[in-house]
């Protein structure tokens, strides 16, 4: 009867073993599933994405729209930095708008396409000020390159990076009016995010003189 029952146990015990093990690699297989479609997807959307904006930048800048690449999210490395122009733009609009006008408007069109408007955040204020005093400085835009380095430049503002999971900005340039800037950023490819990201809960924008800066974090 012992012999049994041990027998019988030995049996309990080899199926227990197996189940737990065909689970745990059933889960292992789950992960790393996970982990290869994320990258495989993250990888392929970004250089699509940058792949189609180059296309339609070529096509903006022939009609003459001064428009801005994929903004810099964060921080992404082994992504190319242009360089600074090394003349400054002779485009100089004179606008009657400014950073209210154009935060109204954006919040108006985000809420058109069902996503939450954005929240201030007075830290991001500063970033936002101190990115479109230096685009005025400038003339032009500089295709992200002072925000990539802004925490290299500015270690004083590091907490800010630190503080959310994700900082964006948004740049643009020309328009005649705060609807006509947000219609810019709606039409150009990746900034469009700016718009209908409802992952984006705080944010601040600063424009002058047609020079648009909105700052984004989530």
């Amino acid at each position: 009867m012992n012999l049994q029952i041990k027998q019988a146990l030995k049996i309990v015990i080899s199926i227990f073993t197996k189940i737990v093990a065909s689970i745990l690699i059933f889960c292992f297989m789950i992960v790393l599933m996970w982990f290869m479609y994320r990258f495989g997807y993250s990888k392929g959307f970004y250089e699509g994405q940058v792949d189609m904006e180059q296309q339609y930048l070529s096509v903006m800048e022939e009609a003459g729209l001064q428009v801005i690449q994929e903004p810099v999210v964060g921080e992404l490395p082994n992504e190319p930095v242009a360089s600074a122009p090394t003349e400054k733009a002779t485009i100089n609009y004179k606008t009657d708008w400014g950073g209210p006008d154009l935060w109204e408007a954006v919040n108006a069109k985000r809420i058109e396409y069902g996503v939450n408007p954005l929240s201030s955040r007075d830290e991001l204020c500063t970033i936002a000020s101190i990115r479109l005093n230096e685009l005025l400085t400038l003339g032009t835009l500089d295709n992200h390159e002072g925000f990539s380095n802004l925490q290299e430049r500015r270690t004083d503002l590091v907490w800010i990076f630190d503080k959310y999971s994700t900082v964006a900005e948004f740049l643009a340039l020309g328009g005649q009016s705060a609807e006509g800037t947000v219609s810019m950023w709606e039409n150009t490819l990746g900034h469009k995010k700016l718009l209908t990201g409802g992952e984006y809960v705080w944010g601040c924008i600063y424009a002058q003189n047609s020079f648009a800066v909105a700052i984004t974090a989530f």
